[in-house]
């Protein structure tokens, strides 16, 4: 009931407020100015309370598990996938703090994300040029962690942090001095083995030593802010560390599940679906009926209509897995990802089939809706570079059991 209570109150903030989110940000011509305007529209999902709802409630928001996160993710993506990557990329930045943080660092820095009011944002920058999410696999030849070059070194009574980071959401925050909180991935020590060296550290904003080198101007998710950004000299206090040094491997393999991404994409295809139905309902392209009663059509769109299903089934297997804490749990979530990645994807190419030429122009929402799909099989860890890596890892061990994903089914 929760969650069904949750997911309507999202449609009908996604259909009342996010829907006319692009039609203010498309218009403008470079990304930070298009980041700056979705401020009001994130303002909005605060004071609505999805932002408490990313935190959990043992922790003082409103969160009741990957299943209601899920439900909140597809429906506001539908509405508009930049606006609401604002808002899940602000949980992102604060998965660190959530799963590991102790109780004085919650204390100190989850306040502002527990309000409804104001715009705070927080990034986990963990990219960096060059860089690979295979975090654990040194250079054979020099014996460097090639995907992690960002380090931290003891100074006096804390840490100075010095690296290069790009892709990070809201690196900037909306003024240019950084996010209200930015969790860095970096290297605390000489160890080549990262279940050794590899930590993280809490950076409040604004950060003294950041400088934003570029503003990166992505394919999709036009309205999303993705810079790259150099921290020199930055001091950090000792106490904010999270957990000890050799846990950020694992922080921030927990931090990245993949099942949201199944959430995601289950939203760009229904908002996808919705316009090249309506279209195939009314328009007959100079033919007697309309286009949706010609087999083509009609069996294309009922191929997609299942892979939206299929996703959102595959998605929520994954949530409820994840909840309960089943051992197939990580694999579910995999899939998830990348299933519903690829099949976003494909069915946003199918419904431009559908549609014909005109949805190859901006006028109608099928094209910038293709560009932000195309980001599922890339980010949140790529498909092949990462992802598939896992399952095939899962499948190699001696101990694997490929059916331990049927665990309360």
């Amino acid at each position: 009931m929760e969650q069904q209570l949750l997911r309507a109150q999202a449609r009908d903030f996604a259909g009342d407020v996010l829907s006319r989110a692009r039609e203010v940000t498309d218009p403008l011509p470079t990304p930070m100015e298009r980041y700056r305007a979705t401020r009001p529209f994130y303002r909005q999902m605060v004071e609505a309370g999805f932002l408490r709802r990313l935190v959990p409630q043992a922790l003082g928001g409103d969160g009741t598990g990957a299943a209601t996160t899920a439900a909140l993710a597809e429906e506001l993506v539908a509405g508009d996938p930049s606006v609401a990557l604002n808002l899940f990329s602000t949980g992102l930045g604060l998965a660190p703090l959530l799963r590991a943080g102790s109780p004085a660092q919650h204390d100190v820095f989850l306040p502002p994300f527990l309000a409804t009011s104001g715009t705070p944002t927080a990034s986990l920058a963990l990219s960096e040029p060059g860089g690979t999410a295979n975090l654990a696999e040194p250079d054979p030849g020099t014996g460097e962690l090639v995907g992690l070059r960002t380090t931290a070194r003891r100074d006096g009574d804390g840490w100075l942090v010095d690296g290069e980071k790009q892709w990070v959401s809201h690196a900037t925050g909306w003024d240019g001095t950084g996010p209200d909180l930015m969790t860095v991935v970096c290297r605390a020590g000489p160890d080549p083995d990262p279940r050794a060296s590899l930590a993280v550290l809490v950076l409040p904003g604004p950060i003294e030593g950041l400088t934003i080198t570029e503003m990166l101007d992505p394919l999709g998710h036009r309205a999303h802010a993705l810079p790259r950004f150099t921290l020199t000299g930055v001091r950090v206090p000792a106490a904010n560390l999270i957990g000890e040094v050799g846990d950020g491997l694992g922080i921030v393999n927990a931090a990245f599940g993949g099942a949201l991404i199944g959430a995601c994409a289950a939203g760009v295809m229904r908002s996808a679906f919705d316009v090249a139905l309506r279209f195939a309902r009314t328009d007959r392209r100079g033919g007697r009926v309309p286009v949706v009663e010609h087999q083509g059509v009609g069996f294309l769109l009922a191929d997609v209509k299942t892979r939206i299903e299929a996703v959102r089934a595959l998605t929520l297997r994954a949530c409820a897995a994840l909840d309960s804490g089943s051992p197939g749990a990580e694999e579910l979530s995999v899939h998830a990802k990348v299933f519903g990645s690829e099949s976003a994807v494909q069915a946003l190419i199918d419904l431009m089939r559908v549609v014909g030429v005109d949805s190859y122009g901006h006028h109608l929402p099928l094209a910038g809706l293709l560009q932000d799909a195309l980001a599922y099989p890339l980010f949140s860890g790529g498909n092949i570079g990462f992802r598939r890596r896992r399952l095939q890892a899962l499948l190699a061990d001696p101990d694997y059991d490929p059916w331990s994903t049927m665990a309360g089914s």
